[in-house]
């Protein structure tokens, strides 16, 4: 290696050192040091080779930082493509993240868009059919509007009627009971005292029911009892096939009439509405039921299903019983057709079971067959006033 301090073969250039140094001590007071007189002597010369300065070799620490810089030069290179591959990763990623955000959008715009639609669907069912139930609310509220105007404000008029008409009939058979009176041939004592005839009890039949108080005093006297209970002391939580619900009258002299008057076997007008007429058909069935128990099998004919299940839920009503006493063979059948009806009605009759055939008031053609049981009840539309229930 050359020396840290450069020699120079040119004399010229050589510095006056002794010089220098003197005056250098004169200025800081020093004092001068005795150096020997090198001017005499000759510096070596150097080799004509190393003329050139630019020849002269670099220092390690030199060369330490330029290798230095070319590292972190090429670190700096890197640095930024690495920047410029962050830089593409980060717009891939998000370019993909607005892709995958814009198809869950549109995804979740299908579901909300499929769930508005069924619900919008549910939504119109449910106004469908609650604009029936309205519809229907509203024809039952007219029907209920004209059975109340026909039961409580004609009643009075019809009561009014049927007492002056009893009136009249009173005073026309005591008119006549005095006529009859007055022909009587009375008997004397002797009379008395003779024994009288004994007199021979009418033979009843199994088969034959009849209700005249002439052959049967007593079984007129117990259905009198029961009607009169039901009209006077109504019993609305009795045991099933006990009627309850308020008896009027008007509905015992319907009842009465058919009993009585008929004999178990005819027609009976129209309260007016087909829930009066159930409750007239419920008292006939409660006092049947009372007289003969489980023998009795009651039969309705009515020519539509609505009609027969407003019966069935009158008789419910009225006379206490379930779903479960209504049945080909049960308490109570529902027929629509009058020749299942006759059917039924003689397998009953072969059974020894006592049928009551009822017939609603819509019936408009009755099948003579029906007349052939011992007992039937039909009931007869008023031509003067349209039922509320023919529908």
């Amino acid at each position: 290696m050359t020396s840290d301090v450069p020699q120079f073969s040119n004399p010229e250039l050589t510095p006056d050192i002794p010089q220098e140094k003197a005056s250098l001590e004169e200025k800081e007071g020093l004092e001068p040091l005795n150096l020997p007189d090198i001017q005499g002597e000759k510096t070596p010369a150097i080799d004509s080779s190393d003329k050139d300065v630019s020849a002269i070799d670099e220092s390690p620490q030199a060369v330490d930082l330029e290798q230095t810089a070319q590292k972190l030069t090429q670190e700096v290179e890197e640095l930024k493509q690495q920047k410029q591959g962050l830089i593409a990763e980060i717009e891939a990623l998000e370019a993909s993240k607005a892709k995958k955000l814009s198809e869950k959008t549109e995804t979740v715009e299908q579901t909300l868009e499929k769930m508005i639609i069924e619900g919008l669907k549910e939504l119109q069912q449910k106004k469908q059919t609650l604009e029936l139930s309205v519809e229907q609310l509203e024809r039952r509220r007219d029907r209920i509007r004209e059975e109340m105007k026909t039961t409580f404000a004609g009643i009075s008029q019809d009561l009014a009627i049927r007492v002056q008409g009893f009136k009249d009939y009173l005073v026309g058979s005591l008119q006549d009971l005095a006529a009859a009176a007055e022909q009587l041939d009375l008997p004397t004592q002797q009379s008395w005292e003779e024994s009288a005839e004994p007199m021979t009890p009418p033979s009843t039949s199994g088969s034959t029911v009849q209700f005249a108080p002439q052959e049967f005093a007593e079984q007129t006297r117990k259905i009198q009892q029961i009607l009169e209970q039901y009209r006077k002391n109504p019993d609305y939580y009795g045991p099933p096939w006990q009627l309850r619900r308020t008896f009027e009258p008007i509905h015992a002299e319907r009842v009465q009439k058919w009993f009585f008057s008929q004999g178990g076997r005819g027609t009976i007008k129209s309260m007016g509405s087909r829930l009066q007429n159930i409750l007239v058909a419920s008292a006939v069935i409660s006092v049947l039921n009372e007289l003969h128990g489980d023998r009795t099998r009651f039969l309705i004919l009515a020519n539509t299903p609505e009609r027969l299940g407003e019966w069935r839920r009158g008789l419910q009503d009225c006379l206490g019983i379930s779903r479960g006493d209504f049945g080909p063979e049960r308490g109570v059948v529902l027929f629509e057709s009058p020749d299942a009806l006759v059917q039924k009605a003689e397998r009953l009759a072969e059974d020894e079971f006592l049928p009551l055939v009822i017939i609603d008031e819509a019936e408009e053609q009755i099948s003579l067959s029906l007349l052939q049981f011992p007992l039937w009840l039909a009931f007869a539309p008023d031509p003067q006033q349209m039922s509320s229930y023919l529908y």
